[in-house]
């Protein structure tokens, strides 16, 4: 692409899939006049809302441009104004030694937009190079099992730090193809993410199969390699002195690049043997490992039923000390039981033996003060008689109160002294009459 290639008719997309007609610097470097002289800006129609899509991460290293060639004494402020349509950029770097700079903007459309218009232009009489800058943090995956999608990919690998984008490559089908694209926003988390991986086996889901990290190889495919870019030196030119041919038979071009084609092809069937080898190889290892983790799981089934087995008989040997507890116990109760009856039953018969020998006692003492009370009582009534009075009432009554009181018998005065004035229980001389009659 030769020449001045100003974006003077280039198009930006709008929301419904049309082209926004956008003016840009002309071939001098300077805006077109506008209705709006006050801000040469103003007139853009370039609507960079509708170049994000919902929940799309801004300022990426996806949208990060490299613009080369640049004019002797630019600065950064330069180049945000010659960036200044496509809205706030950030991360605006220049190497004034070496010419070149970089610039961040906001959405990777817009980039593209950036990049398509303003490389080739000629800035301050020098045609600028832009293009996307390479990602300095960007890791290839492979190995990924068949159910891994972005969301997984992209939680995966955050452990290792801030995410920009994760990508899960797939076929033009739709289908898988076990690569990926992971994408952070410093090197240093990338860094991390490579060695850890490299180190370990980093598994993303239960089929024990580690996934596989490289550097990104970037490649620059929309550009490809331009004529200006190529190195025109004395080998160029010796191998431009031909035009594209092909090789006629029986010449010395036509034997070396039959031989080249068998060197090919040769190499073709080798990495097709590696693929089936390796193919071959994963097979075989998915079988022992499906073997393997029937019998690991058989293994951990047995030592679960041991220990369940331990379990339920130190249950039982707890239950059977229980029990034996429960029952020495109750044998304690019941001996304990045992003894107090007993002990009750020796105290009721002491109590009883005890009252039965005091009634005895008491019965022998009260008949022996009746006899004596009786034989007593005649002796009085006689020395009374006799002795005319030296024993009188008051006498009885003494006698009476320090002897136990007798029970009540014929003859005898219960309700108090008769008519001597003889105490309760005594017999009077009316009794002692009685009884010398009969």
């Amino acid at each position: 692409m030769q020449g001045n290639r100003g974006p003077q008719h280039n198009h930006g997309h709008n929301r419904q899939g049309e082209y926004l007609k956008t003016d840009g610097p002309n071939s001098n470097g300077q805006q077109p006049e506008t209705s709006e002289q006050t801000n040469p800006n103003a007139a853009l129609t370039l609507d960079l809302q509708s170049f994000r899509k919902p929940g799309e991460k801004t300022f990426t290293q996806r949208s990060r441009l490299f613009v080369g060639n640049l004019p002797t004494g630019i600065t950064e402020d330069d180049l945000e104004k010659l960036f200044a349509k496509y809205g706030k950029a950030s991360e605006i770097f220049i190497n004034k030694e070496r010419g070149f700079g970089f610039i961040r903007l906001e959405t990777r459309i817009i980039a593209e937009i950036a990049r398509a218009e303003l490389d080739d232009y000629v800035f301050r009489g020098r045609p600028i190079r832009v293009k996307f800058a390479t990602h300095g943090a960007a890791l290839s995956v492979k190995n990924l099992p068949e159910f891994v999608s972005n969301d997984l990919l992209e939680e995966a690998f955050a452990i290792f730090g801030q995410v920009e984008r994760a990508v899960v490559i797939v076929d033009d089908r739709g289908r898988p193809t076990g690569k990926g694209i992971v994408e952070f926003t410093s090197k240093p988390a990338a860094r991390k993410a490579l060695d850890k991986c490299n180190d370990g086996a980093f598994l993303l889901t239960a089929f024990p199969r580690p996934i596989t990290v490289e550097p990104m190889e970037q490649f620059d495919e929309d550009e490809g390699l331009t004529e200006k870019l190529i190195n025109k030196n004395q080998q160029y030119h010796k191998e431009r002195e031909q035009p594209p041919r092909f090789a006629q038979p029986g010449s010395f071009e036509y034997e070396y690049a039959m031989r080249w084609k068998a060197l090919m092809e040769m190499e073709k069937q080798q990495y097709e043997m590696v693929d089936r080898n390796m193919k071959e190889a994963q097979e075989k290892l998915e079988a022992e490992m499906e073997a393997a983790r029937h019998e690991h799981q058989v293994m951990l089934m047995r030592q679960d039923l041991l220990r369940r087995q331990e379990e339920l008989r130190r249950m039982e040997e707890l239950h059977n000390q229980e029990v034996q507890k429960r029952k020495q116990a109750e044998l304690r109760q019941e001996e304990e039981r045992r003894r107090r009856e007993e002990e009750m039953r020796m105290r009721n018969e002491e109590m009883m033996k005890r009252q039965q020998e005091g009634f005895r006692s008491n019965f022998s003492e009260n008949r022996e003060q009746d006899m004596m009370m009786h034989m007593g009582g005649h002796g009085m009534g006689m020395n009374r008689n006799s002795l005319g009075g030296n024993s009188g009432p008051a006498n009885s009554a003494a006698m009476a109160s320090e002897s136990t009181p007798m029970m009540a018998g014929p003859g005898n005065n219960m309700a108090g002294g008769g008519q001597s004035g003889f105490p309760r229980g005594l017999p009077g001389p009316g009794d002692y009459n009685k009884q010398r009659r009969f």
